[in-house]
């Protein structure tokens, strides 16, 4: 006969444990004997082996109680129930251990390959981080409101980056975001003249927005009140364009020719 201690180091369990299962009914707790010690025998140990097996595989508590008395069949049922729980546990927390994986990469957490691309390229023409970071947060919002488009605009927003107006125009940006801000930076000068340009080209070449795109107010306004929250430079910027002709940010609009 063995005290809970033996049984407890037998059955590979602490004997809080043994108590444990005493308590909530999973092992029958002997009477006393005339010395005052519990006392098990073989039927304690096997009856606890199979709980801490059960246990240790997943099974709540809750359930081990009738599937150590239930019959073959019923037993098997059990089992195959906890083995789809099981599978079901582990596909989500292979869910989350990507999207973990994703976090630490920073820029793919909440936007698709294609977009992370993109990024990469920036950094590779010049970017700064600021003027990194800018551009995924931006992303983030066009990609929440557009997650089916997204993947069509790349090939598009990878060609600009051969421009080399486009790839002087972020390294401008990005030596501005880096530095003290001056509302007479000459290089906001710079950055706005290569703004109009870039943008004149674009409207002689017709480029517009799909008709359910452009009614979408939303999302534009969100960008624009982004970059405008980001660095105060954006409203100097956006002065310095409004004197150029444009108006607006991210959906940039020419403004009606002063009457003569």
């Amino acid at each position: 006969m063995l005290t809970i201690s033996q049984l407890a180091a037998y059955a590979g369990v602490t004997v809080r444990a043994v108590r444990h299962y005493h308590q909530v009914g999973l092992l029958p707790e002997p009477e006393r004997d005339a010395s005052g010690y519990r006392r098990y025998g073989a039927r304690a140990v096997v009856s606890l082996i199979k709980i801490r097996t059960l246990a240790s595989a997943g099974v709540p508590l809750s359930e081990i109680g009738p599937m150590l008395e239930a019959d073959e069949a019923a037993f098997t049922e059990a089992v195959k129930r906890v083995d789809r729980r099981l599978r079901d546990e582990i596909e989500r927390l292979e869910a989350s251990r990507e999207q973990v994986a994703r976090l630490a990469s920073g820029d793919s957490l909440t936007l698709p390959p294609e977009v992370v691309a993109y990024l990469g390229r920036l950094r590779e023409i010049g970017a700064s981080r600021r003027m990194v970071e800018a551009e995924r947060d931006g992303w983030i919002l066009v990609t929440a409101r557009w997650p089916g488009r997204v993947r069509e605009w790349m090939p598009g927003k990878l060609a600009e980056l051969d421009d080399p107006q486009m790839v002087r125009l972020y390294r401008v940006l990005s030596a501005l975001l880096e530095s003290d801000a001056d509302p007479n930076d000459p290089r906001l000068h710079e950055a706005a003249d290569i703004l109009a340009s870039l943008l004149e080209r674009a409207y002689a070449g017709g480029d517009a927005l799909p008709a359910e795109m452009a009614q979408d107010d939303l999302p534009f306004n969100l960008l624009d009140a982004l970059a405008v929250e980001s660095d105060p430079r954006v409203t100097w910027l956006l002065d310095l364009m409004h004197e150029r002709g444009w108006t607006h940010w991210i959906r940039p609009e020419r403004l009606p020719e002063p009457p003569r």
